[in-house]
């Protein structure tokens, strides 16, 4: 211990990008991603969510390890990673490995040239991945492109792209990497497209640079050297934490002793996220980085011995490495831990989390733990007094994230056994989704048999994720010990685990019949398995039946294939005229290098402070008294704002002044902004943010679900009704009727960047410019100004880019820049203010939860007659944009299809949750998803075809929808019979069905959905756009208009619109950022129209400079574009001019039902193929097939992709994505953590997308059509292929007519709904018996 004395500090050395940086106090608690994008200046690499579960902050970290004289290079998440773990450590991020301006690495180019890169923000992540991989294999496979990218995440583009733009690093044999061979190449040829069209590529791989190895950053000489001496002990001091790195396994003991309390850290991928979002601290950190013998691995006569600090990644390298050379009867539990490895986390995490941190953390639904203890693993602890070996058993944890080891002691290695001839093992886990997620359930189970025989001498089942604690079913084992592995012992195991596995019916985590089923399913699974490895020994007379077989197959996904088809424009259209063209996204190359600016990544002003707000924990209460002092004694902090500090009003939002800046003495959700404090750094911020103590006095009711509104008659006026036909004569004419409902859930927005505001007050008459990642920059400059209490004028709001919106910025970005602006002006300094992902989850709302009741009335031939639905919408504690949503979710009840005699209603009901809102598709995709739960239970009804009785229904041009707008230039019919032709469906159709004949535990399932999406903002003032267009002299041209651009490609459609009707190439045109200061008035940018509003008003700015050289052309007709402006601005022409677009006649009326909402629609089919796991609940969505009429394309690539990505959107609202509150009104899902979006596996394995033919529109700017909502819903054929699937399972189990499928159709509620002997042995809780977990909103 004398080498370090108490307040030594030591300089961390570090490179950078190939730079060396020293820093003098390195701070404890600070993470590599502060470090970077803070003290560095490095914006490229973001943050995403700070738990290490989207990828947006991965970095390479680079080491030399001294002991195998190598360089070791690993992605890393930037956001987890402790900046004292990096000593001595070379870091890589975005920015030093090419740039725009100097030259782009292959990865960065391929990316962007792909369409790989939408909003932009999850880019420098995902491409440190490619990166990362190709530095350590420069020709990877597919597969191990796929596991890179594991843990990142992606919002905008549904990842195929991605995944395309990659594919041309690996090594395909015989592939021609789209260059064309003799005989057509292989991607077309394989997937021949019925119709005249030849698949054209979207971009050309011959083009791209080729990946040369040699060129790369070297590893800094400096470190390699430094790396080769014996490392010394070493001790970071910050504010409350800290870092000690000891030399020597003695000292760590020594230290271990003195600080019984302190954390080992390798990874920091638990203590971190505790520290965090636990509020937990840790006052000692002890890091064994420099400890060999906590790395070291030793064969022993039993097995491998793995010293704790070995990462994930290493012991999954070394076990592959023993599979390899050893039988494999010995290496049943090595392919065990393995099977858990390849769904444990993200690469990232993997290659810092340490087994040790594993087993200590003692998560109750850790994936190893319950391999380790069904096999007995041993583990050595050791102290200062000596050391011992405990075998990992029942008694190994004590108590929920509590273990045996005493606290002087330290975990020093676990030996993981080999097993022998006549032992079976198997491990499990069950997540709501595949890819890096949190286990439901997972188990390891272990069987030995007498010597050669097929009786059972001991087994150990152990689960987690059924108690605080991973457990050992003990009494089961020992009941089954000595009888012969069969049929009986199958269903007394079963019987016993029902009886020994039991859950409180509150158990956190809920899914209570799920799990405990779960257990059941996967010893099934078990048996089935070890059955058949029985039968291939000779041991067992049985072997497993032909159709259980693939109940025991390894879950396995196939490489993803894509083909996208898209008309190529007219021969004779001049080279510079892009329209039409598939144009790659303007500022894709900016985001690739990371030079792309977003609102968090504008340089910090001088006198800059940061805001941490301040949010209620009851849902509905009075606030008696708010205490600052302790939160004004952290270091750091200058004031607290609280809703007497608002100079202006404090009633704010977007339609109706219902909600307050600052909550003043009543709060209506958790959630609720109270105050904010405003301190010098971002952690002094929310550290004195959570020091703040509010007392409550709580009010009744609190209403959380909807189910509770419509109890306490609890809703918003006005009640909504569209009615047409009779609907008694339309009940009297069906042969017929018949009720049912659908609840479906919410869904969070999940842009990439969290909500941003920097307010800068300018000093002078109140003015304030706000930079800000909105959609709607006039309602921010509008609700600014007023809770300011000065004219709009004096307020400019600007945006350069969003990492994503999806509607979640349109309104509810207010929330924070209003906040944000009455500090900076109470504190007379610019304030800046990023949330926290869990924060923007917890305050923003999403998607509103609705619940649909229908009564239908139909021919026995499945002709629906008439309808009668009523829709309820869960708003939350303000109205927001609930009305407009309500009313389109009515404007769309119909679907594509046509009902003679049709009334719906709709209510919009106000509940203690954070105000819900917009979300792409607008209250649409609610709508249409309950007409196709009908046109579904009308099909079974009717015992017809589901594909037969929606195409029987669907309009035909010319009819008249429920609120009497005739469709016209009406093409779902074209687009279902391409869907049909190219995804070949009715002989899918008949493969699916002799695929469920002979399998009994998977089934597949097929569907066919169509699709009306009416384009306007159904509030008419709305529908109206303004452009600025300026022409310099030196001939560019600089555009200013209304949208903002969020990755969806509209600067780029502008300026493809401007080059054609000026007739110049794009490279003279610039569009630098939306402002308030140049285009007044804005609508947000929303309802998929911004592209036809602001681009036909570009075009009538051009149109107007164009009038004006029209003369200057005339007399010179051979001269440049540079001499005709030259030439108008000597004779004092005024270059520039404004354009104004509004559309045409709209205008709607409820009372008399007449009018038109919208100014046309966009139409799409889609067909999707899935199979289910009927014993699991899980899914795999193999096959896609969507056309999608966006009449002529403006840009082919940018509306793929935003089919494409709003198709993935979808998948995750159906199939995925759950937000879980208790019942209370406390949100559980705060982040990626327990949220889980669409990764990307689950892309569907074949996905073709075919932009209509011939199918101009011509009421939009060039014939286009809009194209960012209307695919969402597309993805609903992904939710009904899984319940056709699902009605193949209950046939199956002897259950037939309609059933009831809520969505999300998550595992739970899909293997809730494939009844059979499994699930009766565990019926769910009676309702009202308990308190649940969470609660359906």
């Amino acid at each position: 211990m004398e080498e370090i004395s108490q307040n030594h500090h030591d300089e961390l050395i570090i490179f950078v990008n190939g730079k060396k940086v020293v820093e003098r106090y390195a701070e404890p608690e600070m993470t590599l991603l502060t470090f970077i994008r803070r003290k560095l200046g490095l914006t490229g690499t973001k943050l995403g969510c700070a738990e290490g579960g989207c990828g947006a902050c991965t970095v390479m970290v680079s080491r030399f390890n001294p002991h195998h004289n190598q360089i070791v290079h690993h992605a890393v998440n930037a956001c987890l990673a402790p900046l004292c773990s990096l000593h001595h450590c070379a870091v890589t991020t975005v920015e030093g490995i090419g740039s725009v301006a100097n030259k782009l690495h292959p990865v960065q180019e391929r990316i962007a040239k792909a369409h790989g890169s939408q909003c932009g923000f999850c880019t420098p992540g995902i491409i440190m991945s490619m990166y990362t991989l190709l530095r350590n294999s420069p020709q990877p496979t597919m597969q191990n492109i796929e596991e890179a990218f594991q843990g990142n995440l992606c919002r905008c583009t549904g990842y195929r792209p991605i995944l395309e733009g990659y594919k041309t690093f690996t090594k395909v044999e015989g592939c021609c990497q789209g260059r064309g061979m003799a005989n057509g190449c292989c991607m077309t040829s394989e997937h021949q497209v019925h119709g005249p069209s030849p698949v054209q590529p979207l971009f050309n791989p011959s083009e791209f640079m080729p990946l040369d190895p040699t060129q790369e950053i070297i590893f800094p000489p400096e470190l390699m050297s430094l790396g080769k001496k014996t490392p010394r002990s070493l001790r970071f001091i910050g504010e409350r934490v800290q870092w000690i790195q000891p030399n020597s396994l003695k000292e760590l003991l020594e230290l271990k002793a003195m600080y019984p309390a302190a954390k080992l850290v390798v990874g920091n991928t638990e203590v971190g996220v505790e520290m965090k979002f636990k509020n937990l601290l840790y006052p000692v950190i002890l890091s064994p980085a420099y400890i060999q013998e906590l790395s070291n691995i030793q064969y022993t006569e039993n097995g491998i011995e793995f010293g704790t600090s070995v990462t994930l990644t290493v012991l999954g390298k070394v076990l592959r490495g023993a599979i390899d050379k050893l039988p494999s009867y010995k290496t049943e539990l090595f392919q065990a831990i393995l099977e858990q490895l390849r769904w444990f986390a993200g690469q990232q995490i993997r290659n810092v989390a340490a087994i040790g941190g594993n087993i200590m953390t003692a998560s109750p639904i850790s994936d190893l733990n319950p391999v380790f203890m069904a096999a007995g693993c041993k583990l050595t602890l050791m102290s200062k007094e000596g050391k011992r070996i405990i075998k990992m058993d029942e008694k190994f944890f004590t108590g929920y994230r509590k273990t045996a080891v005493k606290p002087d002691e330290i975990l020093l290695s676990i030996e993981i056994p080999y097993t022998k001839k006549g032992q079976y093992f198997s491990a499990f886990k069950q997540s709501p989704r595949k890819e890096d997620d949190i286990a439901t359930v997972t188990c390891g189970m272990n069987v030995v048999f007498q010597d050669s025989s097929n009786v059972v001498q001991d087994i150990q089942l152990s689960y987690g994720g059924m108690a605080p604690t991973t457990v050992l079913t003990t009494a089961t084992c020992n009941r089954l010990i000595g009888r012969p592995w069969g049929k009986k012992l199958m269903e007394d195991a079963c019987s016993f685990l029902a009886e020994e596995m039991m859950l409180s019916p509150s158990a956190p985590g809920g899914m209570v019949a799920y799990r405990r089923t779960l257990t059941i399913s996967l010893f099934f699974k078990f048996y089935l398995t070890v059955l058949h490895k029985l039968a291939q020994e000779h041991l067992s007379d049985e072997d497993v039946r032909s159709d259980y077989a693939s109940a025991i197959e390894l879950f396995h996904l196939d490489s993803p294939t894509s083909v996208q088809i898209y008309q190529a424009v007219p021969p004779g259209q001049c080279t510079d005229d892009v329209v039409g063209r598939p144009m790659m996204h303007l500022s894709a190359l900016k985001q690739a290098t990371g030079e792309a600016v977003y609102c968090d990544d504008i340089p910090h002003y001088e006198n800059e402070l940061y805001l941490a707000l301040v949010t209620s924990s009851k849902a509905h209460a009075y606030i008696k008294s708010i205490e600052t002092a302790d939160a004004m004694a952290v270091p750091g902090v200058v004031t607290f704002v609280s809703a007497k500090d608002i100079p202006g009003s404090n009633m704010t939002g977007p339609v109706v002044y219902d909600e307050t800046v600052l909550a003043d003495d009543q709060v209506t959700c958790v959630g609720h902004i109270v105050g904010a404090i405003v301190a010098d750094t971002q952690v002094h911020a929310q550290r004195a943010a959570k020091a703040i103590k509010i007392t409550y006095e709580e009010l009744q009711p609190v209403i959380v679900t909807i189910e509770d509104a419509i109890i306490n008659q609890s809703f918003y006026k006005p009640v909504r009704m569209i009615e047409n036909g009779n609907l008694t004569e339309g009940f009297q004419e069906s042969d017929n009727i018949m009720e049912g409902e659908i609840h479906i859930g919410g869904q969070e927005h999940f842009y990439l960047e969290t909500n941003c505001t920097l307010a800068v007050p300018r000093g002078e008459d109140g003015e304030m410019e706000l930079f800000v990642s909105t959609q709607a920059a006039s309602k921010t400059q509008a609700v600014v100004a007023k809770a300011l209490g000065v004219p709009a004028s004096h307020v400019v709001c600007r945006v350069k880019r969003m990492g994503g919106g999806f509607g979640g910025k349109e309104s509810r970005s207010t929330i924070l820049s209003t906040v944000v602006a009455v500090a900076a002006h109470k504190v007379r300094r610019p304030v800046r203010c990023m949330l926290d992902r869990d924060e923007d989850m917890l305050v923003s709302g999403g998607r509103h939860p609705f619940f649909g009741r229908y009564k239908v009335g139909f021919k026995k031939n499945g002709k629906v007659v008439a309808l009668d639905v009523t829709y309820y919408s869960n708003a939350g504690n303000s109205m927001d944009l609930s009305l407009s949503i309500l009313e389109r979710a009515l404007f769309h009840m119909d679907n594509c299809y046509n009902i003679p005699h049709i009334r719906g209603i709709g209510y919009m009901c106000k509940t203690n949750l954070p105000s819900n809102t917009a979300f792409r598709g607008f209250g649409g995709p609610q709508g249409m998803m309950v007409a196709e739960s009908w046109i579904s239970d009308v099909a079974v009804c009717c015992g017809l075809p589901a594909d037969q009785v929606r195409k029987m229904n669907l309009y035909k041009q010319g009819e008249i929808t429920p609120f009497n707008q005739c469709l016209e230039q009406f093409t779902i019919e074209r687009c279902w019979e391409e869907c049909v032709n190219i995804s070949d469906f009715y002989q899918r159709k008949a493969r699916v069905e002799l695929y469920n004949k002979q399998h009994r535990w998977t089934k597949r399932g097929l569907s066919i959905i169509p699709t009306k999406f009416g384009i306007s903002f159904t509030a008419v003032f709305l529908n109206q756009a303004g452009a600025l267009v300026h022409i310099y002299t030196d001939g560019s041209v600089l555009i200013t208009h209304g949208g903002t651009e969020m990755g969806q490609g509209l600067h780029t459609k502008m300026i493809q619109i401007a080059s054609r009707t000026l007739e110049i190439p794009i490279s003279k045109i610039h569009i630098s950022e939306t402002s308030t200061n140049t285009v007044p008035n804005t609508s947000p940018t929303a309802a998929s129209a911004s592209s036809d509003l602001n681009g036909m008003a570009v075009y009538n700015a051009c149109q107007t400079l164009l009038q004006r050289l029209e003369t200057y052309k005339a007399s010179n007709p051979k001269g440049s574009w540079e001499e005709w402006v030259k030439a108008a601005y000597f004779d004092r022409v005024n270059l520039s001019a404004n354009g104004f677009y509004r559309t045409p006649d709209l205008g709607y009326d409820f009372e008399t039902n007449s009018g038109r909402p919208f100014n046309y629609f966009s139409y799409g089919v889609a067909v999707s193929e899935v199979e289910i796991d009927c014993l699991t609940g899980s899914h795999k969505n193999l096959h896609t097939s969507i056309v999608m009429d966006v009449g002529k394309s403006l840009n082919p690539a940018l509306d793929i992709g935003q089919v494409e990505g709003a198709f993935m959107q979808g998948v995750g609202l159906f199939t995925l994505e759950e937000l879980h509150y208790s019942p209370q009104g406390y949100l559980y899902t705060r982040g990626p953590g327990m949220y889980k979006i669409p990764a990307f596996g689950d892309i569907p394995t074949e996905l073709k997308v075919s932009l209509l033919r011939d199918a101009p529109n011509e009421r939009a700017i060039f014939s286009s059509k809009a194209v960012g909502e209307p695919p969402l819903f597309l993805a609903a054929s992904v939710f009904y292929a899984i319940k056709d699937a699902i009605f193949a399972a209950r046939t199956e189990s002897g259950l037939t007519g309609p059933f009831r499928l809520d969505s999300p159709a998550t595992p739970e509620r899909i293997r809730n709904a494939c009844e059979d002997r499994f699930t009766k042995l565990c019926p769910p809780p009676e309702p009202g018996t308990y308190t649940p977990w969470d609660v359906q909103v």
